[in-house]
């Protein structure tokens, strides 16, 4: 759902909001962040989240992955571990039952690499194919990630290039070179628990996963909730390959328009950025990184553990004195 509208929605059952707290809900609509969270005890906490979408590739077993990796994210963006899966599907009656059975089968393998397992699910018809999971998690509720809590000083992390949706959209249009589909795919099908245990490993308590709303917009959602502006310097950024070329001949998905027009109040560009840096800064992202806030204490460590286990990582910026989200050449 496009930023604008999912504000609508939620304006409208604000008045609902006091009837909906619980005190086991750690995390829940009050404040929106990228799963619900329910505290069962001292030591641990239940994640709950899902999404799904439509094939963003051809091969029916690598949409299924893809499908997965994307939303088991959310659980690693809180800083949990995965436990068990639900699928979300719905499929054409005149699709194949081998396509069909290829989808489920990449979604359950990512699952099982993920440590986890699904448990069953729900299908229904409808004409369109779409695949994805409901997902839960663990965490103790001291090591919880939110989008809340940024610190001026900290300095801001990406562990995933950018660039999948205006990949993904040049590939829908048979406009992508194929090895730049092929690397943006290996990116949507790498899991994000490598970077939530690095995060956690060096007392990260702010972060969030790159989705939809592009890097911008969730940089925004932290900024809002925080105590400090998020300064991010373009020249720093990680793109996946040929996602300049994309930009710069307008492959934007439709979100992105929709994501630039309800977050740019919000943003500052220094001047000389070009239209192509905007449409890659707000590019809706499938299976994105975890953008974190590391303490500057805690950066060695960090960076010992990502090496360790093999996680990439970009320092893409700081927190500095302010509001709202900076982009700087």
């Amino acid at each position: 759902m496009a930023p604008e509208a999912l504000a609508q929605v939620l304006r409208q059952l604000e008045p609902l909001f006091p009837t909906m707290q619980h005190p086991a809900v750690l995390v829940g609509l009050n404040a929106p962040d990228d799963a619900g969270v329910y505290q069962l005890n001292a030591e641990r906490a239940l994640i709950a989240t899902t999404d799904f979408f439509t094939p963003i590739v051809d091969d029916p077993y690598t949409f299924g992955a893809i499908a997965a990796t994307n939303a088991m994210s959310d659980v690693y963006a809180m800083g949990g571990e995965v436990l068990f899966a639900l699928n979300i599907a719905a499929f054409p009656e005149s699709l194949p039952a081998e396509v069909i059975a290829q989808i489920l089968l990449g979604g359950a393998e990512q699952v099982r690499r993920a440590g986890s397992i699904i448990l069953g699910g729900h299908t229904i018809k409808n004409p369109e194919p779409l695949y994805g999971l409901a997902v839960v998690g663990e965490v103790h509720p001291a090591r919880l990630f939110r989008k809340t809590g940024v610190q001026v000083g900290d300095t801001l992390i990406l562990t995933k290039a950018l660039g999948t949706g205006l990949i993904s959209t040049a590939a829908k249009r048979d406009q992508a070179d194929a090895d730049d589909l092929e690397t943006a795919i290996v990116s949507m099908l790498t899991l994000g628990r490598s970077a939530m245990l690095a995060g956690q490993a060096a007392s990260v308590r702010c972060a969030t996963d790159i989705t939809g709303f592009g890097l911008l917009g969730h940089a925004c959602e932290m900024a809002e909730r925080g105590a400090g502006a998020l300064q991010l310097s373009l020249d720093a950024l990680p793109l996946l390959p040929g996602t300049r070329r994309y930009a710069e001949a307008d492959m934007a998905p439709g979100g992105t328009h929709s994501n630039r027009s309800f977050f740019s109040p919000r943003v500052q560009l220094q001047p000389g950025i070009s239209t192509a840096d905007e449409l890659i800064l707000y590019d809706p992202q499938t299976s994105g990184g975890l953008l974190l806030a590391v303490p500057a204490a805690q950066l060695s460590t960090f960076y010992t553990t990502c090496a360790e286990l093999g996680q990439l990582a970009w320092e893409i910026g700081r927190v500095v004195e302010g509001h709202g989200v900076q982009v700087r050449k």
